[in-house]
């Protein structure tokens, strides 16, 4: 029997896939979506519970609430959304490079604030659910050059999931993943060996760890960057400026 129904979007690749090989084996059944359909059928093929994909790019709203109207519909309900999807372009600002930032910061924040939308009309509908925003580290502080836009989103998506808490929806739980450095497709042209980066394996079991425990915020995994991000939101930003 079926532990219930998770939504992963940017499920193509990276930690999105293998969040959904990791909720496959827990024994979830999975609606994946994200732009590259090959993939995610791919993907399908290999995992043991039924699984529904659907195209999606996050930046089209209307898209947005038909793909997961359609996924609640096909299932029947909708536990779980995990708002994965992202992009890590960027540039300094002002060096040539606005589209780099402008398609950061549509994908990661008004993408997720769409995904965020339409999973709260189904859970307002259902009465129940469980909201996961993936934050980042970079949350935590300001970053400088190539991450000041990217960092900027994920600490936008981060205050947003903090809001829906605030709320406190009846029957909804909401929660933020703070990943540290974890090996996946949007890193992996950085050649510079990174400290504490982790495998992509090892990294999303620690996501998922937290996923499940329901935890309102989790930075993971844990060793180093709980007592890490203790230390970024305290030392003077000459520190931390060091440190992305």
């Amino acid at each position: 029997m079926s532990k219930g129904v998770v939504l992963i979007t940017g499920a193509s690749a990276g930690l999105g896939s293998e969040m959904a090989r990791q909720f496959a084996a827990l024994g979830y059944d999975l609606a994946l979506c994200a732009r590259r359909v090959d993939r995610l059928e791919a993907l399908r093929d290999e995992l043991p519970t039924k699984v529904a994909v659907k195209a999606l790019d996050v930046t089209d709203d209307e898209a947005v609430f038909t793909v997961f109207r359609e996924f609640a519909a096909e299932f029947g309900r909708v536990d779980r959304v995990i708002v994965n999807a992202g992009l890590g372009k960027g540039a300094p600002l002002g060096t040539g490079r606005p589209d780099a930032n402008r398609a950061t910061a549509k994908v990661n924040f008004l993408g997720a604030l769409a995904q965020s939308e339409a999973a709260l009309e189904i859970f307002r509908a259902q009465k129940r659910g469980h909201l996961v925003i993936i934050s980042s580290m970079s949350a935590l502080r300001g970053m400088r050059k190539s991450m000041t836009t990217y960092a900027a989103t994920k600490a936008g998506v981060a205050a947003l999931a903090e809001g829906l808490r605030s709320e406190r929806i009846p029957g909804v739980d909401v929660s933020v993943i703070y990943p540290g450095y974890i090996r996946s497709e949007m890193n992996e042209h950085v050649k510079q060996k990174t400290p504490f980066m982790v495998d992509t394996t090892t990294g999303v079991r620690a996501m998922v760890a937290a996923i499940e425990k329901r935890k309102t915020k989790a930075y993971v995994p844990a060793w180093p960057w709980v007592p890490v991000g203790a230390a970024m939101r305290l030392l003077p930003l000459s520190v931390v400026r060091k440190m992305a």
